[in-house]
């Protein structure tokens, strides 16, 4: 394929809303953003097409001519999309592209069936209400039949990403592994506000004022790797100061349950001294 081929978005969430974007900049034609239903599904559609130059439907129109339908819709729908995607129109020669970290290109079995060449496309990026991410530089996880990948390794790298290739049974742990880096580290700073109110501090203050050390952790991380980054009482061997912590988060359980798990986890990974005390101190 020397062309660019036209591209069909199903679903205008936020991942096929940043998708749908960055593909236009990159010079791909969204020949349809496609709704699944009508409501507030088509209305997103709407709005989305409208953005990129593109017209709006509920399903895919048998007359469409996209070459390659992605698939932006929440994990669980992946399949049942399929399968009402492959009721209709021609599917010989066709590329059909999902975006979950987690499951595989099976999902779109039916399609496959139909005579689509069928891969999962998911890129390491957290896409959020309000937010647009670029996606130059984003590595993004390709697995799927042979046609299909070679075509997303293209598109990946018109976008400006980096593809690599992952197995199959290696998706659910390569996802797990993004959760940590985002939804879970979001998860942590969300726990982090709670012990700051514990002190005193509201939450919109700890919010501005943790910014710093955030920014200066992960420009650590991004230079010296984890072992190089890790400061604070565990790598020092600092036994009372860590006894003091649980002490305080004594009124904040969760948190404190949050700060056992990772201590734990420093020791087990990260550099530090007294590691046998430490863990006496984190059992008890």
């Amino acid at each position: 394929m020397t062309a660019k081929p036209g591209i069909a978005i199903v679903g205008a969430g936020n991942l096929g809303s940043a998708l749908a974007v960055s593909l236009r900049r990159a010079g791909y034609a969204i020949e349809s953003v496609v709704a699944q239903g009508r409501g507030a599904s088509l209305k997103k559609a709407q709005e989305l097409a409208k953005e990129v130059g593109a017209v709006a439907s509920v399903g895919l129109a048998d007359e469409s001519r996209a070459n390659v339908v992605w698939l932006c819709v929440p994990d669980g729908e992946i399949a049942r999309a399929a399968r009402v995607l492959a009721a209709s129109g021609k599917w010989t020669g066709r590329f059909a592209l999902h975006s979950s970290g987690a499951l595989a290109s099976d999902e779109l079995a039916a399609l496959r069936r139909r005579g689509a060449s069928v891969a999962s496309v998911h890129p390491m990026m957290t896409f959020v209400r309000g937010s647009r991410p670029s996606l130059v530089g984003v590595p993004f996880a390709v697995e799927g039949d042979a046609a299909a990948v070679r075509v997303a390794r293209r598109i990946v790298d018109d976008l400006g990403g980096n593809a690599h290739t992952i197995r199959t049974k290696d998706k659910a742990a390569y996802h797990a592994w993004g959760a940590f880096a985002s939804p879970l580290f979001t998860a942590l700073l969300g726990t982090s506000e709670q012990v700051a109110a514990s002190a005193g501090v509201p939450r919109e203050q700890a919010r501005r004022r943790v910014i710093p050390i955030l920014l200066q952790t992960l420009a650590n991380y991004a230079s010296f790797g984890a072992p190089g980054a890790f400061s604070g009482p565990i790598v020092r061997g600092d036994v009372n100061t860590v006894k003091k912590h649980l002490r305080a988060l004594a009124r904040v359980p969760p948190a404190r349950d949050v700060y056992v798990a990772l201590a734990r986890a420093a020791l087990r990974y990260l550099p530090a001294k007294k590691r046998s005390s430490l863990a006496r101190v984190l059992v008890d």
